[in-house]
Formats: structure tokens, C-alpha cells, sequence
């Protein structure tokens, strides 16, 4: 539609809610908007916010395409709705709450509890802010048929979400996803949702599900003699701001670790972030407190956690005693081959364990599964598929762990989703272990590539924002359908898997092979030389996602300096014929 045509739908969406229940502030706002900023109006309410591969997310203010009490409250009632009639032959319907950090993040996850109890859903809420995956495990400690968490995740600070978990501790896949969507469609306006729930009747967690959880995390330990052994490793952990503030430490401590440092500007729980631009421990800005604080004390090994604490990044000490920061594959990488080593070692490989990955991390994965012969599933972006898989094999496998190049992995399957404090404990397990052969976590990573192959990966965010920045992406993703390229920097394109499509082509044959995974807007090419390229549009963000993943044999460890430097400069050449830089 042109936009007048568009205005006028707008201007219709935004009457509705002026005729709606809604607050003065609210109001007023809207008017504000209707006489006088068109541009922001249409940003408001040109569209409803959808689920993506993490669930609700958007920027907080007034509109239906923005997080407020009101679009909260259409969703969750929307979910209420479904619940009630999903689970009509229960004579009780439950639902798990929590949120993280972000401002209105305890305001929208008490409304979500009370708009639960006002259906006539018994409601668990939180009493403080707790890691997204602690919320995974207690839906499953407490037998409750769905839950949600309040996060926006590694967003910046004008952001804030809605994750929707299944009974399952994962977080919901089609058709629960589009179904919830379609109710929550189905409310006309904002004076359906039953915001009246009685607050007495929420019934609060607190430490005895903090202790399950903890005792859970432990459970995945695999050398705690190790750990006894070396447990001054001397770790530097910074939650920057977020959930993992109490409970890393905690687990870490439990564990056994003896000198762990905290980055005091950043234990502050705040939704401002003011010590970062971004709360996102895949920008090594968000580290730069941590690592001085790492150089201050000497540590050997620097954690920062997301605000919901199912994100890690790290850094470790190269050969010259230099902290360097590793990339989310190369992070999934070490703790993979630690899970899968250690098993092995002490013999608890039967066949019947496996281990996930996403399309779009790393095959340097599939090459470690390969040689410990132990199955291993790749699937779409998002944990909520690496959960799937999990219910799919429950009772017949056993899951080992899984994870993705944006620095999720979850380890056991006592958890659903993306754990941070897991990850963290096994990180800090891995560094004890290292140590006990007077090696360092970089050691070991060096072990890596020359044990399997040398794989290195980038990646390239374009980011476009609003409703032309959406229709953009889109016009991107199409060109490359239409016309996909037939090299890449002088190595030609063997093999295109269209996900959206679902199917893979062979070059230049045009032989083509169904592919099994759920529909997703995903392309991948890959190169005759073995190099991987994969473009996607975030679900969660306005922007375009750009993967490369190249690799080289490494021979000795003299060569790493010189196989990098030709690795990275494929890399930037490969972007240079997509005209990305």
C-alpha cells in the first residue's frame, strides 16, 4: 500500500486504542503523535509485533508495534486464550514468570502474572530478576504448561521483550507459536484482556528454586577433582548489569572456585546500562571494564553474561600472556570438545548420545562429532529447535550439548534453553582441566586446530531500520534468490541451501535435494573451496546477518599466525565480491 493508504490504517489502529481503556499518558501520547509526528505514528502502528527466534521484542513505548503494558497485556491474554483451550481437560492450568533487569521489565512480568490469575491460570511470578534459562527449568521443576520471561535479552536499553516457553522448558515452536499469534490477533481491542487479576493469589519463588537450579548446574560437572585441585584459577566475571550477578558467582563458588573477582561499576542492576553501550558480550566494548579488571589482578579467564544470563563471552591469555577475546564459535567450539573428551575418556560414549549445532555456527563442530563418532543435528537458528530436538529424542538419546556462533550453548538437558551459568561453570571446569596439564584454555583451542582443522569465522551485521529498513532486507534477501552469485572471490558456488524453499541446489547441475528443517528465510552458498556464507534476517533485531566460516588444515602450531592472516584476508575478500565493505 502507498502511503496514504498506510497513514489512514494507522490512524485507525491508533483511534481504536484512544477509544480503548487505556491510560491519560498513553493518550496523550498518541495524540501528540497524530498532530504532530506522522513519521513516529506510523513506527507505532504500522504493524503488530510478531514472534521471532526469540519470542516478543521491540522498542518500549506507545503503539502496537512497540512493548507496553497493553501490547504485554493483547499477548499474554492472547496466550491465555490458547492455554485454556489446549489444556481444557486439566483441572489446572499453570504458568511461570520472570523478567530480567530491563526497565518495566518487574511492570510487564507482574502484569503477565495477574492477567494469568485473572483467566483463571495459577501463576508463579519471581520475587527479583533471574537468568532466562533458571526459567526454563522451573516450568519443568514445577510442571506448569507454559511460561514467560520479560527480557529483551543483549538488546540496547530502549528495548525490552517477551519469551514464551511450552511445557516442554522450550521456548514455543510452530504451530504453538503461530497459534498464540492468531489469538492473540483474534482480540479486537485492548478492553478483552482481563488485566483484574488478584496479586495475593501469585505464588512467589525464590530460593528454593534458586537452590534446584544451582544443584543442577553442579551436577554437570565433570572433574570436580580438577576443580579441587586448581580452584584459584583466578576467573573475572561481570553480569554487566543483568541476571547473572548472583547466581554465576554462586554456581561457580559451589563448584569450588576459590578467586573469583566481580567488576563493581557493573554488579549494579540496572536497565540503564551505563557503563556499556550495548549489554552485548558479543561487542568487545561491553568486556573493556572486565579485561582491565582481569589485568589488575592477573586473571587467567574473563566471563560477561547478557542481562538474562544465557549468553558468554570470554577471554583467555594467548602465548604471550595477552588477553585476547574469543568469538561464540570458538567458545561452542572448546566446550563441545571438552564434553565430548571427557566422555569419551571415561568411557560414557554408548552411540547413543548427540550433540547440536545451528546451520549457521561453525562445522568445526560437526568435524568433532564426526571423530568421537557421536551423532549430531544441525537446525534452524534459535534455541527453541535445539530444545525440539531434545523432547524429539527424550527417553531414546542423551543429549550431551549443543549450541550457536552467537555465544548461547546449553549443556544436560535439565535446562531448555541457552544456559549462561552452565556455560559459565563448564568454562571455569575447562580452565581447571587445562591447567592441570599446565596448559591454558588458549592451549587447548591451538589443541583444537590442529587436532581437527583451523576454521575461522566472521561476521557482518547491516543493519536497517524501521518499516523501510524491513522492506529492504526483504529486496536483499530476494536479489540473492533471483540472482544468487556464481563465485565468490574467484571459488565457485557448488552448493545453495535455500531454507525458505527447503531445498538445496547443486552447481551447476541444478540437481536439487529436499531439505527437512522448517521453513526460515536462510540462504547458504558454499564454495568449492569449503567455505561457508550463509545470510539471514534477524528475528529479533533490524538487521541482515552476514555468516562466513573458512577453514585450512594447520600442520604445526608455528603456522597459526600466518594460516590466520590468509584465513582473514578469504574472509575479507569474500566480503568484498558481496560488496559488504
Amino acid at each position: 500500500m502507498d502511503n496514504k493508504e498506510l497513514l489512514t490504517v494507522v490512524k485507525e489502529k491508533a483511534t481504536r486504542w484512544l477509544n480503548g481503556p487505556i491510560d491519560e499518558t498513553t493518550r496523550e501520547a498518541i495524540l501528540q503523535m497524530m498532530n504532530n509526528n506522522e513519521t513516529e505514528l506510523i513506527e507505532s502502528f504500522y504493524r503488530d509485533l510478531e514472534f521471532g527466534t526469540g519470542g516478543l521484542r521491540g522498542i518500549m513505548g506507545v503503539g502496537t508495534n512497540r512493548m507496553n503494558i497493553y501490547t504485554v497485556g493483547m499477548t499474554t491474554q492472547g496466550l491465555c486464550n490458547y492455554l485454556l483451550e489446549q489444556f481444557s481437560h486439566r483441572e489446572e492450568i499453570s504458568v511461570a514468570v520472570a523478567h530480567d533487569c530491563r526497565n518495566n521489565s518487574p511492570l510487564f512480568a507482574k502484569i503477565t502474572a495477574q492477567i494469568c490469575v485473572a483467566n483463571g491460570i495459577k501463576a508463579y511470578l519471581f520475587d527479583d530478576l533471574r537468568p532466562t534459562p533458571e526459567l526454563s527449568f522451573a516450568i519443568r521443576q514445577l510442571g506448569c504448561q507454559s511460561g514467560v520471561v520479560v527480557t529483551a535479552s543483549h538488546n540496547p536499553k530502549e528495548y525490552n521483550g517477551y519469551k514464551v516457553y511450552w511445557e516442554d522448558g522450550g521456548q514455543i515452536i510452530n504451530p504453538h507459536d503461530v497459534n498464540i499469534i492468531r489469538e492473540v490477533q483474534n482480540i479486537k481491542s485492548i478492553g478483552e484482556v482481563k488485566f483484574g487479576g488478584d496479586s495475593d493469589s501469585i505464588i512467589k519463588l525464590g530460593e528454593e528454586m534458586d537452590a534446584l537450579y544451582i544443584e543442577e548446574v553442579v551436577k554437570q560437572s565433570l572433574n570436580p577433582e580438577v576443580i579441587k585441585a586448581h580452584s584459584d584459577v583466578k576467573i573475572v566475571y561481570t553480569p554487566i548489569h543483568g541476571t547473572g550477578v548472583v547466581m554465576v558467582p554462586r554456581a561457580l563458588k559451589q563448584l569450588g572456585f576459590t578467586n573469583i573477582y566481580n567488576v563493581p561499576e557493573q554488579d549494579v542492576v540496572d536497565g540503564n546500562f551505563p557503563t556499556v553501550v550495548s549489554p552485548n558480550p558479543e561487542e568487545s566494548a561491553a568486556l573493556n571494564l572486565a579485561l582491565k579488571k582481569a589485568d589488575e589482578v592477573g586473571a587467567d579467564l574473563v566471563m560477561a553474561t547478557d542481562p538474562d544470563a544465557d549468553r558468554v563471552g570470554i577471554a583467555v591469555r594467548d602465548d604471550q600472556g595477552k588477553l585476547v577475546l574469543l568469538n561464540g564459535n570458538q567458545t561452542a567450539a572448546l566446550l563441545t570438545y571438552y564434553l565430548l573428551s571427557q566422555w569419551s575418556e571415561r568411557g560414557k560414549l554408548t552411540g547413543k548420545e548427540y550433540i547440536v549445532k545451528t546451520v549457521v555456527t561453525t562445522e568445526l563442530i560437526a568435524d568433532m562429532a564426526r571423530h568421537y563418532k557421536v551423532p549430531y543435528y544441525d537446525v534452524l537458528t534459535g534455541f527453541k529447535f535445539i530444545a525440539d530436538i531434545i523432547k524429539k529424542n527424550e527417553n531414546k538419546m542423551t543429549f550431551i550439548g549443543g549450541g550457536e556462533e552467537s555465544y548461547g550453548f546449553m549443556i544436560g538437558d535439565f535446562v531448555r534453553d541457552k544456559d549462561a551459568v552452565a556455560s559459565c561453570s563448564i568454562i571455569a571446569e575447562l580452565a581447571a582441566w587445562a591447567r592441570s596439564q599446565d596448559k591454558s584454555v588458549y592451549d587447548v583451542l591451538m589443541d583444537i586446530h590442529l587436532k581437527f582443522s583451523f576454521y575461522q569465522e566472521s561476521l557482518i551485521n547491516v543493519v536497517r531500520k524501521g518499516k523501510s529498513g524491513a522492506e529492504e532486507i526483504q529486496q536483499m534477501m530476494a536479489g540473492f534468490r533471483k540472482n544468487p552469485p556464481e563465485t565468490i572471490h574467484n571459488s565457485r558456488v557448488v552448493k545453495i541451501h535455500d531454507y525458505q524453499e527447503q531445498i538445496s541446489i547443486e552447481q551447476p547441475s541444478g540437481k536439487r535435494t529436499p531439505i527437512t528443517l522448517p521453513v526460515s528465510n536462510v540462504l547458504q552458498f558454499i564454495l568449492e573451496d569449503g567455505s561457508k556464507i550463509s545470510v539471514r534476517p534477524s528475528g529479533t533485531e533490524p538487521k541482515i546477518k552476514f555468516y562466513f566460516s573458512v577453514f585450512e588444515k594447520l600442520e604445526q602450531r608455528g603456522d597459526f599466525e600466518k594460516t590466520r592472516i590468509e584465513l582473514d584476508d578469504r574472509i575479507l575478500k569474500q566480503k568484498q565480491a558481496l560488496k559488504l565493505i
